[in-house]
């Protein structure tokens, strides 16, 4: 698999196999944060901030960085003892550092990366080549990467028709992510604070821009591309890679690009969209490259907190915000105020933006009867369901697939990519679907494993190393037991390990230590309402000028003051930065007026 993954860790969650001892937190940013369990939150409340930014996630972080490096006086509140949301390391077991929640990199935006000067601050990508390793258990095999040769080759080996047809479809993406990437650092042409007519006048001038931009565009594409466009937009998976494709394991390894982190089907209508999505970002100027960070993904939060902070941002841990403070004025509009935290100490801002998903914004955060009724009932629509499961994995030696023949000691091209296991047909990954639509986790769950200290010699000893395992499907709620029920959870993780030493024998015997993270454990740690790692589906109804909702797709809230800063908002999901970025040009803009 390719594409970025989010997930959240959970104590309900951990099993110590081996006499593992308790698992300690890394927390690689201590020097850049303030943890007012030891500090205390007094001194938050001595001033009136310029923003709050709710949430220490990449997206929290970018913000507060855009702000502060505009002059304004921020402060991140983050609930967690460590910033970076889902994009966090953590040692779980001494020795092996953990990118516990998302694990790959290329969405993250090249203006954000250029704007922040991530690179000074650390940041450094690992690519990975060849990107992908999918096994059969008959012992066949197909590897593939950015490199075109190696795809001819290892496609050929099943069908020369793919082969041939492979590079066209390639072409053909590359050509919908040039049209799409623009817009990712976009702010949706939502009717903004246009009271004054030179305010309205502005705001119409920008709409017309932006929809002429668009429109010029779309006719560089022709009548027929763009019919084929909006097919790879709307139609399933199955339809986009049936057309394309007539080999099972080259489907199937495209398709998981499509439903990953989401309780779709390759058959769900709109999934060819997140195909798409997951195909758009790039390493190092490289489209479509995925990576793993030096570090884990705790470095590229760490690199963005670093900017933050030499920009003049205060960010703060064990900071749990409880309620936005709200006050109606004479005209009966809404402002926020600032920030209630769970001790009781309020905080005072000028503005006030979350990181946090929609649902616990408006529904958690937000005072009862503060927001219109319509948009509390567009926010109940969202469709947060998942189906994702993260496995952490400490193991005594690397996976020995018996196909690939090579010293078992030394990693093969097969260790670096993502690896994809039960997924030999699109037919595999619906069926796993299909189990857990009816309330049960897979059967024969799709699992991509992915093992980062092949190329990274900084999370884990010496011979040893850090698996990540991010498993399709599990429900949110079991039709029969619970999450929190020890033994059901045990029944499902040793279903995983089973099932990967039917391709890597004695994988199970490896094993050091692990930690399991099912979607309510998402929700409990990282606030992933639902255990959605999008912060709400990335669904055709879910985008650009209807994510969150329609006519809120700009960031800025029924509340004055109040914006959306995170996955829920545009772009999406995945570790981007776009989110954060773009809400904080909004904040500026409405600043200014």
């Amino acid at each position: 698999m390719m594409g970025s993954r989010l997930v959240a860790g959970a104590q309900s969650g951990h099993r110590k196999p081996h006499g593992i001892s308790a698992f300690v937190p890394f927390l690689s940013m201590r020097s850049f944060f303030t943890d007012v369990s030891q500090k205390g939150t007094k001194w938050l409340s001595e001033r009136v901030w310029d923003a709050i930014v709710v949430g220490g996630g990449h997206n929290g972080l970018t913000s507060a960085a855009y702000l502060a490096k505009a002059g304004l006086q921020v402060v991140v509140l983050e609930r967690r003892p460590m910033l970076g949301g889902a994009a966090v390391t953590e040692e779980l077991i001494p020795g092996f550092k953990f990118s516990r929640g998302s694990y790959l990199q290329s969405l993250l935006r090249p203006s954000v990366i250029r704007e922040l000067d991530l690179h000074k601050h650390g940041l450094k990508f690992l690519p990975r080549n060849p990107a992908s390793f999918t096994p059969l258990i008959d012992g066949r095999y197909l590897l593939m990467g950015p490199d075109p040769g190696l795809n001819q080759a290892e496609i050929s080996k099943f069908s020369k028709r793919d082969a041939a047809a492979y590079p066209r479809y390639e072409q053909q993406l590359e050509k919908y992510c040039e049209f799409i990437d623009p817009l990712l650092d976009t702010v949706p042409p939502e009717a903004g604070n246009t009271g004054t007519f030179v305010g309205r006048l502005r705001d119409g001038v920008s709409k017309t821009l932006f929809w002429t931009n668009l429109l010029r565009r779309s006719a560089a594409f022709g009548q027929e591309e763009m019919i084929d466009f909006m097919e790879m937009l709307l139609a399933p998976a199955s339809k986009v890679l049936n057309y394309w494709f007539e080999t099972d394991i080259l489907k199937a390894t495209l398709a998981t690009d499509a439903v990953i982190g989401s309780m779709a089907s390759v058959h769900s209508p709109g999934t060819g969209y997140v195909l798409l999505h997951h195909v758009m970002g790039e390493t190092n100027g490289v489209r479509g490259v995925w990576s793993y960070v030096e570090g884990g993904m705790g470095a590229v939060s760490t690199a963005i907190a670093k900017a933050a902070v030499l920009a003049g941002a205060v960010l703060t841990t064990n900071a749990e915000a409880c309620q936005f403070l709200i006050n109606r004025d004479a005209c009966g509009e809404s402002n926020v105020m600032g920030v209630q935290l769970a001790d009781g100490t309020q905080i005072k801002s000028k503005f006030v933006l979350s990181n946090a998903t929609p649902a616990v914004t408006f529904l958690q955060l937000m005072p009862e009867t503060a927001l219109p009724e319509d948009f509390v009932t567009q926010i109940k629509l969202i469709d947060f369901q998942s189906g994702t499961t993260k496995i952490n994995v400490a193991v005594d030696k690397l996976p020995c697939f018996p196909a690939c023949q090579h010293s078992k000691l030394e990693p093969g091209p097969e260790h670096r990519g993502t690896i994809h296991l039960a997924a030999e047909s699109m037919d595999d990954i619906d069926k796993a679907m299909r189990d857990a639509s009816n309330g049960f986790p897979s059967a024969r769950p799709m699992i991509e494993m992915t093992i980062p200290s092949v190329l990274d010699s900084t999370i884990s000893p010496p011979g040893k190393h850090v698996v990540n395992l991010f498993v399709q499907q599990t429900p949110y709620e079991l039709k029969e037991g619970s999450w929190q029920d020890q033994a059901t959870r045990e029944l499902f993780v040793e279903r995983c390990f089973k099932l990967i030493d039917e391709y890597a024998p004695g994988f199970s015997s490896s094993i050091l230590g692990y930690d399991m993270l099912t979607p309510p454990d998402l929700e409990k740690v990282f606030g992933l309402t639902g255990g959605n790692i999008f912060h709400g589906s990335m669904g055709l109804d879910g985008l650009f000028l209807m994510r969150p909702t329609k006519r809120w797709s700009g960031y800025r809230t029924p509340i004055k003051g109040l914006y959306l800063c995170g996955a829920g908002a545009h772009p999406g999901g995945g570790v981007m930065g776009a989110p954060g970025r773009n809400a904080a040009r909004v904040v500026l803009q409405d600043r200014r007026k």
